[in-house]
C-alpha cells in the first residue's frame, strides 16, 4: 500500500466530513501499533469510549520485525500517522531526526506516578519525547525446589553469593545440567550485568565507547566466569529446543527473562509444577542489581494536524481505566505504579522491585547496532578468541566507528 496516498486520502476524508457537517467527528486519529497491543487496541478503545468523548482512532497494526523501518520510511516519505506506539530504544533516533514532538507541558501529568528509570529513557537533551505506556524489565525466574535442596530460599542478591549458590544448585540438578541459561546470541544478559556494575558503556556525551572502563570490565569478567566455570551452557537460543521443558527437567535452574514469561510458565508447565518456580530481582556486585527499563511508549509525530486529538487518546490510554484495560487484554505491566496494586500475582513483585532499581541505557540512535556488535565480540571472547581486556578494546573500537557521525554532529552542536 502506498502510505503517502493513503494518508492524504485519510486527511482529505476527515476534512470533507468536517466541512459537510457529517456526524462523524473531524478529530479522527490514525495510530500505528505493534504486536499484542495492536490486536487489543480496538477493543481497548471501545472499552474507554463509552461516553463518546474520545476521537475515533484508526489503528494500523505493524509487525515488530519491520516497525522500526516502517517508521523511518514513513518519516522520509511524509507518511507518518498522528501517533504511534514505539519501542523505547527507538526514541533517541526518532527525536534526533525530528520525527516526534516533545511531551507538552500541559501533558506533564502523564508522567506522574511512573518509574523514574523508564521516564529517563524518554528524556533526551533535557526534554521528554514520549510517554511510557507499559513497562517491562528482566528478572530471574528460578527453580524454588532446586534452590531449597541446595540450602537457599531464593538466589542470593550479591554476585559472589549468587555464584556460590549456582554451583550448589548445579550439583543438586545432577550430571549434564547447568545452573543458569544466558544464550550467547542475546545481549540482554551482558547488559544486565553491566548495568548492575554501574557501567556506562559509552562516555557521558555518547561519542565514544567506554567498554574498557573498570566497571564494564568487572561485569564482562563475571559474565565470562559463568561460562568458564560451567554454570551456563555455551549455546545460542536456537540450540535450546524447548526452554520450558528444559527448565522443568532441571537443565538450568535460573532463567533471566521478562514479564511475558509469567504467562508462558503458567500455560506451558503443568499445574503441579506451578509452586516450584518463582521470581526475584537480578543480583549485583554489592546487592540487588539492575536491569534495563523496557516496554513501549506513545509518541505524537511532529506536525500532525490533529495532535490535540492524539494527546486526548494518550491521556485515555494512560488513565487508570486505560491502564487496567491494557493489562486485562494483553497482560502487559502498566506504566503507572498505581495500576500495579490491583494485580494479585505475587510473581510481579520482583518486577516492581527491579524497575525501582533499573537504569536507563545510553540514549544514542546507534545504540542497537552498538549492542549487537558488543554481543558478537562477547561470544567470540567466550569461545576463546579474546581475553576480557581484548574483547573490551574491540567493543570500544567497533562502537567508536559506529559513533563517528555522532561525534561530527556533537562537535558542531547538531546532536541532542
Amino acid at each position: 500500500m502506498n502510505m503517502c496516498i493513503d494518508r492524504r486520502f485519510f486527511l482529505a476524508g476527515v476534512t470533507a466530513l468536517a466541512s459537510t457537517g457529517c456526524a462523524r467527528r473531524s478529530a479522527d486519529v490514525e495510530m500505528w501499533a505493534m504486536g499484542n497491543e495492536a490486536a487489543a487496541l480496538p477493543e481497548l478503545l471501545r472499552m474507554l469510549n463509552t461516553d463518546s468523548k474520545l476521537p475515533s482512532v484508526s489503528v494500523q497494526p505493524l509487525p515488530w520485525t519491520s516497525a522500526h523501518e516502517k517508521l523511518l520510511t514513513g518519516f522520509a516519505g511524509g507518511a507518518l500517522p498522528a501517533m504511534s506506539q514505539v519501542g523505547n530504544s527507538w526514541i533517541a533516533e526518532l527525536a534526533a531526526i525530528g520525527a516526534i514532538e516533545p511531551v507538552p507541558e500541559a501533558q506533564s501529568d502523564l508522567l506522574s506516578d511512573q518509574f523514574e528509570a523508564v521516564i529517563d529513557t524518554c528524556r533526551i537533551g533535557g526534554k521528554i519525547w514520549a510517554v511510557p505506556w507499559y513497562v517491562d524489565t528482566r528478572v530471574q525466574f528460578y527453580r524454588r525446589d532446586l534452590f531449597a535442596r541446595a540450602g537457599y530460599n531464593a538466589p542470593p542478591p550479591r554476585w559472589d553469593d549468587w555464584k556460590a549458590a549456582l554451583h550448589k544448585v548445579k550439583r543438586v540438578a545432577g550430571e549434564g545440567n547447568y545452573a543458569v541459561l544466558m544464550p550467547v546470541n542475546e545481549y540482554e544478559h551482558l547488559i544486565t550485568l553491566a548495568l548492575s556494575a554501574k557501567a556506562g558503556m559509552l562516555n557521558e556525551a555518547g561519542t565514544h565507547g567506554a567498554f574498557s572502563e573498570p566497571n564494564f570490565l568487572q561485569a564482562l569478567a563475571f559474565y565470562k566466569s559463568l561460562f568458564d566455570e560451567g554454570l551456563a551452557p555455551l549455546a545460542s537460543s536456537t540450540q535450546i529446543s524447548n526452554v520450558w521443558s528444559e527448565f522443568a527437567r532441571g537443565y538450568f535452574s535460573v532463567y533471566p527473562s521478562g514479564p511475558w514469561t509469567i504467562g508462558d510458565m503458567k500455560k506451558r508447565l503443568p499445574a503441579e509444577f506451578q509452586k516450584r518456580w518463582g521470581t526475584v530481582p537480578n543480583p549485583g556486585p554489592d546487592g540487588i542489581g539492575s536491569a534495563a527499563p523496557g516496554g513501549s511508549s506513545l509518541v505524537v509525530f511532529r506536525g500532525a494536524a490533529n495532535s490535540g486529538a492524539a494527546w486526548n487518546v494518550v491521556n485515555a490510554l494512560l488513565g487508570s481505566p486505560g491502564q487496567a484495560a491494557l493489562q486485562k487484554l494483553t497482560g502487559d505491566m502498566p506504566a503507572r505504579k498505581a495500576s500495579w496494586a490491583a494485580n494479585a500475582d505475587t510473581h510481579i513483585t520482583a518486577f516492581a522491585d527491579q524497575l525501582e532499581n533499573a537504569r536507563a541505557l545510553p540514549k544514542v540512535p546507534e545504540w542497537e547496532r552498538i549492542v549487537s556488535e558488543m554481543q558478537v565480540v562477547a561470544e567470540r571472547m567466550l569461545r576463546g578468541q579474546f581475553t576480557v581486556k581484548q574483547a573490551a578494546a574491540e567493543m570500544d573500537s567497533r562502537a567508536n566507528r559506529l559513533l563517528e557521525k555522532r561525534r561530527w554532529m556533537v562537535e558542531r552542536g547538531r546532536a541532542l
